[in-house]
């Protein structure tokens, strides 16, 4: 039973590593097609259906990977459990009005490639997930805000300001989403921002304290390594004494 738990689990640790790269692409290739009819408001019906088609499309192959991970599980009950998230996120934009939460699938795929190129990088992890959020967060807010009357958010300029301050929670108040959907991904960005925020701090603290243990063991490390010596000495000053008092025996007798 072992071994048949493991061979699934290596089936899926291959799936996933021979799925990553595609993933990766086929999430920079939504981000562009979602962008491009939100930047060009005049993009001709043609182009606006063919972006369309090509969100679905990816949209269908983001649905077939977490399948044909799910068949692949061992415990699916914990797959489900563990991938809970993405499974909603996944289900969600199936209604109209959610259909920006699509962005937050695309955010965590190239999220996770990131971390893996960027590990040990925290400086260029932190940046370049930061760059996405504002990007994807632009976006979405514009997209939203721009067709109600009373919005304040009505060129890209404005929503990449907005989402700028908003991460960094400054929150200046010229800008502002008055749709529902707008204040959902102002909420999100926000929660984002204090995520990341926090990451750092962790981070940092972390590195402090390795340092400051690395720093507190190497006086123990020397002081081990005197007793060390003393005690060799010890024994050295022992064994001279017990080679002089043979020799005086000797010579005595």
């Amino acid at each position: 039973m072992s071994g048949v738990t493991a061979q699934g689990t290596d089936r899926l640790s291959a799936w996933e590593r021979v799925s990553a790269a595609p993933l990766t692409v086929l999430s920079v290739l939504f981000l562009v097609v979602y962008a491009v009819p939100i930047l060009r408001p005049d993009l001709s019906p043609a182009w606006r259906a063919a972006c369309a088609a090509t969100t679905v499309t990816v949209w269908l192959l983001f649905w077939a990977d977490i399948i044909v991970r799910l068949r692949l599980a061992t415990d699916r009950r914990r797959f489900v459990r563990e991938h809970l998230f993405d499974l909603v996120v996944l289900a969600l934009p199936m209604l109209r009005p959610l259909r920006a939460v699509r962005l937050i699938m695309v955010v965590l795929t190239i999220n996770r490639r990131t971390e893996v190129w960027a590990r040990g990088r925290l400086a260029v992890y932190v940046a370049a997930t930061t760059a996405l959020l504002v990007l994807v967060s632009a976006l979405a807010v514009l997209d939203a805000e721009r067709p109600a009357p009373d919005a304040n958010i009505a060129s890209f300029d404005d929503a990449l300001w907005w989402s700028t301050v908003t991460i960094t929670t400054v929150g200046y108040g010229d800008f502002y989403p008055v749709t529902m959907t707008g204040r959902f991904v102002a909420l999100g960005l926000m929660i984002g921002g204090i995520g990341l925020i926090g990451f750092v701090t962790g981070s940092l603290a972390t590195w402090i304290v390795e340092r400051v243990s690395a720093g507190a063991d190497k006086p123990a490390t020397a002081t081990a390594t005197s007793e060390d010596v003393a005690a060799l000495r010890a024994e050295i000053a022992a064994l001279r004494r017990r080679l002089d008092a043979d020799a005086t025996e000797r010579g005595a007798g």
